[in-house]
């Protein structure tokens, strides 16, 4: 069985900028699927965004493309492996344009950061304690002698 690729589409209103904001976080552009209306991001090997100027996503589509500086459609995370990976590219998102809209959220078990690119898309990027990955929030906490805090990521 082939592997599902996942393929998520991001409108900018300035193709150039959005290329070098995802490059300075550490992802690549494909060559073969990028021109003057979309680029193509690549995050892993079955993991893309379609980063789309407006104009171009609205051909996809009989909605209205939102305007993501002031409306939120979508929120994508991502895990790193330590807190200290989260606020790396958090770090690398900021000096790139991006912008931090709240603080980091520490729930003894998971640490998440949110980051919009500089079209207001939000990325969330996340470190949760593998035992709590394994077995749940609830056990993770209590042997640190703790109840666990509601939260989704």
């Amino acid at each position: 069985m082939t592997a599902t690729s996942i393929f998520v589409n991001l409108p900018t209103t300035d193709l150039e900028r959005s290329k070098s904001f995802y490059e300075a976080l550490g992802f690549s552009i494909n060559p073969l699927f990028t021109d003057e209306n979309a680029a193509c991001v690549v995050l892993d090997e079955n993991i893309y965004f379609m980063v789309l100027t407006r104009d171009y996503l609205a051909t996809f589509t009989d909605k209205q493309i939102i305007d993501t500086k002031t409306h939120a459609q979508t929120s994508i995370s991502f895990t790193r492996d330590s807190r200290d990976e989260v606020d790396a590219v958090l770090v690398k998102g900021l000096a790139a344009g991006g912008s931090e809209p709240r603080e980091a959220q520490d729930y003894g078990f998971m640490y998440s950061r949110d980051l919009e690119d500089p079209d207001g898309n939000i990325l969330g990027f996340l470190f949760m304690e593998p035992t709590a990955a394994e077995q749940g929030p609830d056990v993770y906490m209590a042997g640190q002698g703790a109840a666990a805090p509601s939260a989704t990521a």
